[in-house]
């Protein structure tokens, strides 16, 4: 789909010299004498490689539009992770590569949101958060959840979590997916 270069916004996918690339910035420059142009920050979507590209804003750009489709989590298998359509029921395996860091939240059942062009997967959206529980913790120290500092804590999932002090083994809490944050305890 044909588009002007002014209207690509941070996620949109485009294919640039034969690659398909996502926009993870963007800023429109005008300078005081001349033509406006955008200047845009593209990431390859299969090798990660970054560009800075700029285009004149009534420039037109071919703009991919991905297939999304919600996927059951069913299990891993090596370095692939197996996962099925809601809708269709077809299985579909997935490289942890592509998932990325967050591959470590994924429990048996979980809906996530997966991307894919031309049949191939490009990437898995989990939920923002999930619930764990705390396996490994230290001990609180008399007098140390005055402070605002935190701990590291090991979940039962084999994550590492930075836990406020007053957290204990057993402890179910609820971590955000994006950057393995503490959010809160969570609710029984």
């Amino acid at each position: 789909m044909k588009v002007t270069a002014i209207t690509l916004r941070k996620g949109h996918v485009m294919e640039y010299n034969g690659k398909l690339m996502a926009v993870s910035n963007y800023e429109i420059i005008q300078p005081g004498k001349g033509a406006s142009v955008i200047q845009v920050e593209l990431r390859d979507i299969r090798t990660g490689n970054k560009d800075n590209v700029r285009f004149r804003t009534q420039e037109t750009v071919d703009r991919i539009r991905l297939d999304q489709a919600d996927h059951q989590f069913l299990f891993v298998e090596g370095e692939e992770c197996t996962f099925m359509n809601t809708e269709t029921y077809e299985q579909i395996s997935v490289p942890t590569e592509v998932i990325g860091d967050s591959a470590v939240f994924l429990q048996d059942g979980m809906v996530v949101s997966i991307e894919s062009f031309e049949g191939e997967a490009l990437g898995v959206q989990l939920p923002d958060h999930v619930i764990l529980e705390v396996a490994e913790a230290e001990p609180v120290i008399k007098g140390q959840t005055a402070t605002t500092s935190y701990k590291p804590a090991i979940m039962d999932n084999g994550a590492r979590v930075m836990v406020p002090p007053h957290i204990d083994v057993g402890t179910r809490i609820v971590v955000r997916t994006e950057d393995s944050s503490y959010v809160e305890r969570a609710k029984d």
